[in-house]
C-alpha cells in the first residue's frame, strides 16, 4: 500500500479537527460576547488591580492628620512644629485646648498623632533642662505610624539652629536639647496580629455574606422554584427579609467564632463594650447581605452572581485599610473607600477591641454604615420588584 493515500487521509483528518477547533473557538467568543458581565470582569478586574496597586497603594503614608496641644508660645515651639511639617509625615489640622480633648481626638480616630508641647518649653530649653515633648501615636496600625515615628526620632538639634545662636549657642549640643517621649497607644509593641485579626473578621464576613445571598435568588431561578415563591401571597420586602434572616444568624455565629479565636488563640483584647461590638457587627452583616441580595436580582446565573460578588469584594479589601494604610492612599482612593462598608466597620471593630471606643467616639462611622445599609436594602427591594415585573 502506498503512503500517499495514508498521508492524504491524515491531512484531511487534521483539517477536520482544526475546523472543529475553530468552530468551537468562534462559539466561545460569541458566548463571551453575549455574557457581558463575564467579559467585563475578565477585562476590568486586571486593569482595576493594576490601577490600584500602581497608584493607590502606599505603605509609607505621609501627611498624617495631627492635633497639637501647645502650652508654650515660644519660638522654639513654633520651630518644632515647623520641623514636623517639613518632614511631610505630619499634617497639623487642629489644636486641642485640653489633654482630654487631645485624647478624644486620638480615640475617635480623627487624628493619627497628638503632640503636646508643655508650658515653659522655651525657657527650660534655654536653661539646658531638656524639657519633654509628648507625642501620642495611634499605633493600632503599626504600618501607618512607623515611618512618621522614625522621622520624629530622626530630628536633630538643627531644629533650633536659628534660635540657638549668639549667647545661647553653647546650648546646641550634638544630642537633642529636648526629650522626645513617644507614647504608642493601643498597640505599643507594634504587633501586626492585633491589627490584622480584628480586620479579618470584617473581610471574612464580607466575602461569605456576599456569596451566600448573591446566590439565593439566582439559585431559585435556576432550580425553577422561583415561580412557586412568586405565586405565594408575599411581598418583595418580605421575601428579602425572609431570605436574609437565616444568613444574618449564620453571620452572627461566624463573628462569634472569630471573636473567640481572636481572644483565645491570638490574644487580641476586647477593651470596649462587647454588646456594642455585636450590635454593630450585625449591622455590618446586614449591609453585606443587602448588597449580595441586590446582585442576586441582577445576575442571570450563579456564576455571574459570584463574579459580581468578587468584583465588589476586591475594592473592599484593597481600599478599606485592611491590607494597606488607609491614610497612605491618594484622595480619590480614600473617597472611594469611604463609600465601602468594610472601611467603616474596620474602624469600628478596631476602635472597640483595641481602643475601648464607645458609640460617641464611633458615631460618624456608625452613621455611615447605617446609611449604606439603608441604601443597599432599598435598592435590593426595588430591583426585586423589577425582577417580578
Amino acid at each position: 500500500m502506498s503512503a500517499g493515500p495514508v498521508i492524504e487521509r491524515r491531512t484531511q483528518g487534521l483539517r477536520a479537527s482544526m475546523g472543529r477547533i475553530y468552530a468551537t473557538f468562534i462559539k466561545e467568543l460569541l458566548q463571551l460576547r453575549r455574557d457581558r458581565i463575564t467579559f467585563a470582569t475578565m477585562i476590568v478586574i486586571p486593569l482595576f488591580q493594576l490601577f490600584l496597586f500602581g497608584y493607590a497603594i502606599n505603605t509609607d503614608p505621609k501627611h498624617l492628620p495631627t492635633a497639637v496641644l501647645i502650652q508654650d508660645e515660644s519660638a522654639f515651639a513654633r520651630s518644632f512644629l515647623a520641623a514636623m511639617r517639613v518632614s511631610e509625615y505630619f499634617d497639623i489640622r487642629t489644636s486641642a485646648t485640653t489633654e482630654a480633648e487631645l485624647d478624644h481626638l486620638i480615640l475617635s480616630g480623627r487624628v493619627q498623632f497628638g503632640v503636646q508641647i508643655p508650658a515653659h518649653f522655651g525657657r527650660d530649653l534655654i536653661r539646658g533642662e531638656r524639657p519633654s515633648v509628648l507625642v501620642i501615636a495611634d499605633a493600632s496600625d503599626p504600618v501607618a505610624t512607623g515611618g512618621a515615628v522614625s522621622a520624629l526620632q530622626g530630628l536633630s538639634s538643627s531644629v533650633f539652629s536659628r534660635e540657638l545662636t549668639g549667647p545661647v549657642a553653647d546650648l546646641a549640643p550634638k544630642a537633642l536639647p529636648y526629650e522626645l517621649r513617644i507614647h504608642r497607644r493601643y498597640n505599643p509593641t507594634g504587633e501586626t496580629r492585633l491589627n490584622i485579626v480584628p480586620g479579618l473578621m470584617g473581610t471574612i464576613l464580607t466575602l461569605t455574606m456576599l456569596i451566600f445571598t448573591a446566590l439565593s435568588v439566582t439559585r431559585e431561578v435556576e432550580r425553577g422554584t422561583m415561580e412557586s415563591l412568586l405565586a405565594m401571597p408575599i411581598r418583595p420586602v418580605e421575601i428579602m427579609l425572609g431570605k436574609i434572616a437565616p444568613y444574618l444568624a449564620i453571620g452572627g455565629l461566624q463573628a462569634g467564632l472569630i471573636l473567640g479565636a481572636a481572644k483565645l488563640l491570638f490574644g487580641v483584647p476586647i477593651i470596649g463594650s462587647l454588646v456594642l461590638l455585636v450590635a454593630l457587627t450585625l449591622l455590618f452583616i446586614l449591609a453585606n447581605l443587602s448588597v449580595g441580595y441586590t446582585f442576586s436580582t441582577i445576575a442571570t446565573s450563579q456564576l455571574q452572581a459570584m463574579q459580581m460578588s468578587f468584583f465588589f469584594f476586591l475594592p473592599n479589601i484593597l481600599l478599606s485599610g485592611f491590607m494597606f494604610p488607609f491614610r497612605g492612599m491618594p484622595g480619590w482612593a480614600q473617597a472611594i473607600g469611604e463609600i465601602l462598608p468594610l472601611t467603616h466597620y474596620l474602624r469600628i471593630v478596631r476602635g472597640i477591641m483595641l481602643k475601648g471606643a464607645g458609640f460617641v467616639d464611633l458615631q460618624a462611622d456608625v452613621l455611615a454604615l447605617a446609611a449604606f445599609t439603608l441604601a443597599a436594602m432599598t435598592v435590593a427591594v426595588l430591583r426585586f420588584r423589577q425582577t417580578l415585573d
